[in-house]
């Protein structure tokens, strides 16, 4: 016994002096070794079991540093189904003995694997053997004959292998022997561990085995067994019970660990809990203080024991503006998932009233989409609430609170979704949903189209596709979304992507709810599913949802009117420029369609319009005023007279090109037709003279800001005279001495500005009006028909000419 215990302490001593970087480098080669293989059969990546295959069944099972628990199958045996969930949830649970011992798996009735099985000599289906560590090529492995279809039997057995191998005895596996006195007392002399745990039991019992490789992935801690007949250590601990845990400590002094159960499972959890206990490779839980430091936003403190309104709109966030937003175009399948999620959120989601008006309104456009695919801009628009429904909004950015991780990437997204899922399925149930499966098909679908993890959902296209047929009750797709989640936490425990601040458990845990869990009659650790639902009911239920760190509703509406007024500005904006640009390139052509929309928004009286938008002075003026403006301030409404003081410039006269045919009111002034004459062909003169518009509208607000007294001619094309007429003056309306002043005096500019057109236009007026009707390309063809003909004549002339002379000549010879 002493020579047993002391080749045990010394394998102990040189497995705790093992490198950090070593075992890392082991756990990777390992899972190097260990490449997928087709997911086919009966079992997937996703079971954590090995796929053989004659790729990489070398490199497993032959000269490998761990052990190997083999099951070959016949993906058509009926006994080999059976058995798989069953030998899913052993490779669940030993996944912490790694990488002491790997599960694997082959299908025997893959055409690419008879010649595996062949070599190992099997015969029947299914069969177990145990291959192990530096196992040589020829080596067939120990078959498990009339292994029992139980969990707990199959760990005992794949101990008793373990404890089988001789010397020497693999680095991987930690010592498995009972320890003495004499070892512990010396234990803390050559180890710096800061925890030893003892488990007393009896020489039948696995507990103190299994807790030792249960903790052979963690560090700061050390389990050791102790018999109940090592009587001295007994005595001087004072135990009484058996199986009990004891944490013993370098001064001498021990305490007992306090569990709910004496069991495995309560060993194992409390231990890993302890303070200092980290999983190797990964780095040790950060304090507070690191973590306020470590994220991009201050760490908002909060109470893990509920949940918060700001992870679950935060997930929505991200869902609906990121997550989809990959997909420019969704149709088919992904429409169909898309539709069913956003009605489940609509219908479940236990959102603040601005959130669920919101929803409700992006379901019911949805639902109104009768093509075969929708754009992701137009649905974006509906999220953004471009459609200013009345009080719906959903806020922007993400502000984890319950999710938050240590480091900006830990955590955050995923742990929203399956929150927000979480309590849809409690919401469901609470309200008395009308079918069981709604809400896990519509996560389903979602996470299969959109989620942008791909593995995390082929992990989970796995778990449905297994057991998701099995949910008949609302009650049963709360406690069936639990348990896959708490499946999945257990694939990815020890993961790069876990978080060491809040390392992956079985949850509830203990502390949070000691009820949910319990102790079967064989001793193995259980799950009371009454409490569990009882719990999941409460902890995900609206009335427990805490909603600190959210931003006002009001503040979120502002928000969004100032956004899409913003929007709505710079789109007026950018077409303002495209306008611009386009008169700039055609300054003198405007296209009719722009011509009837401006003639449209002008006012019916165009001399009233100008007054009141002369009468607001220097203070209305801005570029606002010019953008909702445009279209009025065309050349055809807007004739202004340019004064500066002491200089007189030439004064603009109105175009009359292209304006409607109106009918003359009665009391409109006539104009002769002289006047008419020189007033249009004074505009042609200055309309070919300007550079663009949008110069002459830019002279035009500059006259308007610096000369109050303005020229306000309504020029008129009366359609049965022909004549030109200013804009009517109702001599019946009620007006005050100075605003009839001010019209009157707006008349008498207009008479002076017509009569200096019309001495401007005398200098050039025969010339004008060789050009009345006709354009440049007219009078070029003119020109050259007169030089054609000219041309002929000519020749005509010549010709003749010359016929006659020789006439004469015949005629005078003798």
């Amino acid at each position: 016994m002493a020579r047993r215990s002391g080749r045990a302490t010394s394998r102990f001593i040189k497995l705790q002096e093992m490198n950090l970087r070593m075992i890392a480098a082991l756990f990777f080669s390992v899972c190097l070794a260990f490449p997928p293989a087709a997911e086919a059969g009966l079992y997937t990546a996703s079971d954590q079991i090995v796929l053989l295959s004659q790729q990489n069944v070398g490199s497993v099972l032959v000269n490998s540093s761990a052990a190997t628990v083999v099951e070959f199958y016949a993906s058509w045996c009926g006994h080999c189904i059976s058995f798989s969930p069953i030998y899913k949830k052993l490779a669940r649970d030993i996944k912490e003995w790694k990488p002491a011992v790997n599960i694997a798996a082959v299908d025997c009735a893959a055409d690419e694997n008879i010649q595996i099985c062949m070599n190992y000599k099997i015969s029947g289906y299914p069969t177990i053997k145990f291959f192990h560590a530096y196992s040589t090529a020829d080596s067939a492995g120990v078959p498990y004959r009339g292994f029992s279809r139980d969990v707990r039997n199959l760990r005992q057995r794949i101990i008793d292998s373990l404890e089988s191998h001789g010397e020497p005895w693999p680095p991987a596996c930690p010592p498995l022997e009972p320890t003495s006195e004499t070892e512990i007392n010396n234990f803390f002399e050559t180890n710096t561990v800061q925890h030893l745990a003892l488990i007393f039991e009896d020489a039948k019992s696995y507990i103190g085995r299994e807790v030792i490789l249960d903790l052979l992935q963690f560090e700061n801690v050390t389990v050791r067994r102790v018999l109940n007949t090592e009587s001295g250590l007994v005595a001087k601990l004072g135990v009484t019970e058996f199986p009990s845990c004891y944490l013993y400590y370098p001064d001498g002094n021990f305490t007992r660990l306090r569990v709910n159960f004496e069991a495995r499972a309560f060993y194992s959890y409390a231990l890993q809990r302890l303070p200092g206990v980290i999983r190797s490779g990964k780095p040790p839980p950060v304090t507070m203080e690191l973590v306020k430091n470590s994220t991009q936003e201050p760490w908002r403190p909060f109470d893990r024991s509920r949940v918060y309104m700001a992870d679950l709109e935060s997930a929505l966030h991200h869902s609906l503006r990121v997550e989809l937003a990959v997909q420019s175009v969704i149709k088919g399948d992904a429409l169909i998932a898309l539709k069913s999620y956003i009605s489940v959120l609509a219908k479940y989601f236990p959102g603040r009233p601005v959130v669920m008006n919101l929803l409700k309104s992006l379901n019911s456009w949805l639902k109104n989409q009768t093509v075969d695919q929708i754009s992701y801009k137009a649905f974006k628009e509906n999220v953004d609430n471009t459609a200013q429904v009345p009080d719906a909004a959903l806020p922007e950015g993400v502000r984890w609170v319950g999710c938050q991780g240590s480091q900006p990437h830990f955590r955050g997204y995923p742990c929203g979704v399956w929150t927000l899922f979480h309590v849809l399925t409690v919401q469901a149930s609470n309200t008395g949903g009308s079918d069981p499966q709604e809400v896990l098909t519509a996560m389903r679908n979602y996470i299969h189209n959109f989620f942008g993890c791909r593995y995390c959902a082929d992990h989970f296209e796995n778990m449905a596709r297994e057991s998701l047929e099995v949910v008949n009750t609302l009650p049963s797709s709360v406690l069936w979304l639990w348990s896959r989640h708490n499946r999945v936490n257990n694939r990815i425990a020890g993961d790069l992507s876990e978080d060491p601040y809040f390392p992956k458990i079985q949850w509830p845990s203990p502390e949070v709810c000691p009820s949910c869990h319990m102790l079967k009659d064989n001793g193995e650790h259980g799950w009371n599913e009454n409490q569990v639902l009882t719990f999941l009911g409460s902890y995900f239920s609206f009335s427990r949802i805490l909603l600190d760190y959210l931003e006002d509703e009001n503040k979120i509406l502002k928000k969004q009117t100032e956004k899409h007024s913003h929007k709505l500005e710079d789109s007026l904006a950018q077409k303002h420029i495209e306008r611009i640009a386009r008169e700039a390139l055609d300054p003198i052509t405007t296209p009719v369609e722009e011509e009837e929309e401006e003639e449209e928004e002008e006012p019916q009286d165009e001399t009233e319009a100008y007054e009141e938008d002369n009468e607001g002075g220097e203070d209305k003026l801005a570029a606002s005023d010019i953008k909702d403006k445009a279209s009025e301030q065309t050349p055809r409404t807007n004739a202004k007279l340019e004064e500066v003081p002491g200089h007189q410039q030439a004064h603009k006269i109105p175009r009359i090109i292209g304006m409607r045919l109106k009918q003359r009111r009665q009391q409109e002034d006539i104009v002769d037709l002289d006047s008419f004459v020189n007033q249009h062909f004074k505009a042609k003169a200055l309309q070919l003279a300007a550079s663009s518009r949008v110069k002459q509208r830019t002279l035009q607000t500059k006259v308007e800001q610096e000369h109050r007294q303005e020229l306000s001619l309504g020029m008129e094309l009366d359609a049965g005279l022909g004549m030109i007429g200013l804009q009517p003056i109702d001599t019946d309306l009620d007006l005050n001495s100075i605003y009839q002043g001010k019209r009157l005096k707006k008349r008498e500019l207009a008479g002076q500005y017509i009569g200096k057109g019309v001495e401007l236009f005398q200098r050039g007026h025969w010339i004008s009006v060789l050009s009345i009707g006709f354009s440049n390309v007219d009078i070029s063809l003119c020109v050259i028909l007169y030089a054609v003909s000219f041309t002929c004549l000519v020749a005509m002339y010549i010709f003749f000419r010359n016929r006659f002379r020789r006439r004469r000549v015949k005629i005078a010879l003798p």
